[in-house]
């Protein structure tokens, strides 16, 4: 489906601390894209996508009833399942092997509805991932610091993970994922249970991350909650995708075929 490009909402404060994190990326191309997919989950749940492409430096908002499907697509955008057929591909390069899927998954993030911390402190949460990519002690640090600025959590690093709340636990599973500089990062309800005062924090977050050529998808069971960043909005219903006024009898994709 094609992507509009509509401007998001202001930058209103954050992105100094995200700059430290990102580097500006001016090319806008395709960057992650699904074609005649289809997957099996149980006995009567089938994802079934025709085509989807995900432009760099775009928002989209993937939302649908309860059972469409929602966490399956993005986990599957996330790399961690795999189709029973059709392709998955990478800035144009199919996802095909295992060296495919490690290189490429680095560089996709997902944020789970129901983070999971370690029972350790918030600075071995942040540094696990980094400490996973060898990156150096001092540059760990570094975005660490940053990140639970960018988040309003500064100075949380000795904290233990038991201790926090659930709102400061979707804070730190945002940084966590923003430490890692993703060129994809996938959002399960993460505006789930947000107070007045971190939703527009989150808002402000992304928008800077945009403005960095990151894609974000964001999956929400209320469409206008973060709706003006939104370039795009993913309706799914029962596996598929809908097309604006689509009507909820949809063409079967059929067989599967890959390129």
């Amino acid at each position: 489906m094609p992507a509009t490009t509509r401007t998001g909402s202001e930058n209103l404060g954050t992105k100094s601390t995200v700059s430290e994190l990102y580097s500006v990326k001016n090319d806008i191309a395709p960057v992650l894209s699904l074609r005649g997919v289809e997957l099996q989950r149980g006995e009567h749940f089938r994802l079934m996508i025709d085509h989807l492409s995900l432009i760099q430096g775009q928002v989209y908002l993937l939302h649908g009833p309860n059972g469409s499907g929602k966490s399956t697509l993005l986990h599957l955008l996330a790399l961690l399942l795999a189709p029973d057929c059709g392709d998955v591909l990478f800035t144009g390069r199919p996802v095909s092997t295992v060296v495919d899927k490690k290189r490429f998954r680095r560089q996709i993030t997902l944020v789970e509805q129901d983070p999971y911390l370690f029972d350790s402190k918030v600075y071995d949460n942040l540094a696990f991932g980094l400490r996973l990519r060898k990156i150096p002690t001092d540059l760990q640090r570094h975005r660490i610091a940053r990140a639970l600025q960018t988040v309003g959590l500064s100075g949380y690093e000795s904290r233990p993970a038991k201790e926090l709340s659930g709102g400061e636990i979707r804070r730190i599973a945002l940084a966590r994922a923003l430490v890692l500089q993703p060129t994809v990062l996938l959002l399960d309800e993460t505006t789930a249970g947000l107070d007045r005062e971190t939703l527009p924090l989150l808002e402000i977050i992304l928008a800077d991350l945009v403005q960095r050529g990151v894609t974000i998808v964001l999956a929400c069971h209320n469409p206008s909650q973060l709706g003006r960043l939104v370039t795009e909005n993913i309706h799914l219903f029962e596996g598929q995708i809908h097309e604006p006024n689509e009507s909820s009898s949809i063409t079967k994709i059929g067989q599967c075929q890959s390129i």
